[in-house]
């Protein structure tokens, strides 16, 4: 499959409560959060958007998704990016995943499988992950019944990208660093540098 026909869905619907809100605009080396993720699927030559609640996100050059208000569930702009993905499997980044390889998406866009997921310390990070639409009402589902994303990824048998899969695009533990707190802003901060 080409990367023409995967489409790249950057995740941003979340509060960032515990940054202050506004992940996605939260300055990491003098750039918005959201613009690594962005870069990286771009990078991997797929067609970028971004999921997000109406009004939380701006992204010049960039199509938005308005995902619905509610639920703030991240099953939330998976769906959306499935939906308006029209019949195309999608790859979903989150906006906080400063440090993800260009080259893992390639890969994730290119597997055969509906579900691929990469693990770090043997958990499953479905918010890097390929979606097949073919997942889609089971998604629809899980996301109606407002079922954690883990246990939904876990009942739909995907293909988990171990560790050492992982490696040959760099340390995993970087490449699915993820921004939550201000103390991994400054974590984030010391990688840059």
């Amino acid at each position: 499959m080409s990367a023409d026909d995967v489409l790249g869905a950057v995740l941003a619907g979340g509060r960032g409560s515990r940054l202050g809100g506004g992940k996605a605009a939260v300055e990491l080396g003098g750039r918005p959060l959201i613009s690594y993720p962005l870069a990286a699927i771009a990078a991997a030559g797929l067609e970028v958007v971004i999921c997000a609640k109406q009004g939380e996100v701006s992204r010049d050059g960039v199509t938005l998704l308005e995902e619905p208000v509610t639920p703030r569930h991240p099953l939330t702009g998976i769906v959306a990016a499935l939906r308006a993905a029209t019949g195309r499997p999608i790859v979903a980044v989150a906006c906080d995943l400063p440090f993800v390889a260009p080259e893992l998406i390639e890969l994730l866009a290119s597997a055969p499988e509906p579900l691929v997921v990469p693990t770090l310390e043997g958990r499953p990070q479905p918010l890097l992950a390929r979606y097949e639409p073919s997942l889609l009402p089971e998604l629809e589902a899980a996301l109606e019944r407002e079922e954690p994303l883990t246990r939904t990824i876990e009942r739909l048998v995907p293909r988990l990208l171990a560790e050492h899969e992982l490696a040959r695009f760099g340390d995993p533990r970087r490449l699915l660093f993820n921004v939550n707190d201000p103390d991994d802003l400054r974590e984030a901060e010391a990688l840059l540098a």
